[in-house]
């Protein structure tokens, strides 16, 4: 009975991987899809696909400075992990991955599949002193420019 209890409990994972920034909605969801009938076929089950959006890169990957982020939380063992990266180092949308596991022993009925989410699309760095949307601030806003904050002497 214990023997098999234990092999219902499965270890939880998240990959992430970069897609290149140039591709659709569209492309995405079919790589996001791949990826879950690869976790449904090794036996292990999706929790949640989350888009990041298109973001910097610290460096540039593959000749481009920027990537689509892409977060997958899943159940599985250890072979699951080792199908899922050899399948991502065949397709070339992927540029980048990285799995890490962040439980031991999760019963999966406790685990509950959370619907996908979609970050926002092109996230742009913000500077100190600039509106969301690039904008400067204006007096007019309640934001003090430097001219009003400094005195002559």
């Amino acid at each position: 009975m214990a023997e098999t209890q234990a092999a219902k409990r499965l270890r939880e994972y998240e990959t992430i991987f970069l897609v290149k920034p140039d591709l659709t909605d569209d492309t995405v969801d079919k790589l996001k899809e791949r990826v879950r009938g690869i976790v449904g076929r090794e036996g292990g089950k999706v929790l949640r696909f989350t888009v990041w959006g298109k973001k910097k890169t610290a460096f540039p990957i593959a000749k481009q400075p920027r990537a689509i982020y892409v977060h997958a939380s899943y159940l599985g063992g250890t072979n699951l992990v080792a199908e899922l990266e050899r399948n991502l180092r065949n397709y070339d949308e992927v540029t980048r991955f990285l799995s890490t596991k962040l439980a031991d022993e999760v019963d999966p009925e406790s685990r509950p599949v959370l619907e996908d989410l979609k970050l926002a699309g092109d996230v742009e760095e913000t500077r100190p002193g600039a509106a969301p949307g690039g904008e400067r601030a204006s007096a007019d806003e309640g934001g003090e420019t430097e001219e009003e904050g400094t005195e002559e002497a």
